[in-house]
């Protein structure tokens, strides 16, 4: 992988994050995992450039994202839509799912990503917010959550380096 300028990315993040799907992983070289997420954008925030991605408390990834520093984001060909699947469908905490769905890891600074993406944006967080029902102005937000299930936890994170093939 080459490390390009974010600035310089071709990139529609209404196709790559929520239609294509991406991989979120956070971890270290011990010990990570990732989960496939179809909510998230890039920007401009505090004159850094970021990404932001949201996370549910009860997702194994969310325990590795709290604790490290940093993660990456994860952008495949569309050949890879079954791996995104098997990993947004099964728990690392349960299995393998990384070697299941045929991923190399790898890691770019000690933060975990994969040798297949065509696309790695490595982030380190900024800023993490519980989301709260009661600040839900939009009937909509119900629809993705049960009446005792925690909101996701919103998190953003300046883009450090971003890598393409």
């Amino acid at each position: 992988m080459r490390e390009i300028d974010i600035k310089n990315l071709d990139f529609n993040p209404f196709v790559k994050i929520g239609k294509e799907w991406m991989l979120i992983t956070a971890g270290n070289e011990e010990k990570f995992n990732t989960m496939t997420a179809s909510w998230g954008g890039v920007g401009v925030l505090w004159n850094k450039d970021v990404a932001f991605t949201f996370i549910r408390p009860c997702r194994y990834t969310y325990q590795f994202t709290e604790k490290e520093e940093m993660f990456s984001l994860c952008f495949f060909s569309e050949s890879y839509r079954d791996a995104l699947t098997l990993c947004g469908r099964k728990s690392g905490r349960d299995c393998d799912k990384i070697k299941e769905a045929g991923l190399t890891p790898t890691f770019i600074d000690g933060v975990p990503c994969f040798e297949e993406a065509d696309l790695v944006i490595i982030c380190r967080k900024m800023y993490a917010q519980e989301m709260n029902k009661d600040c839900a102005y939009s009937e909509e937000a119900a629809k993705h959550y049960g009446e005792d299930e925690p909101y996701h936890t919103f998190y953003v994170g300046e883009i450090i380096k971003a890598y393409t093939k």
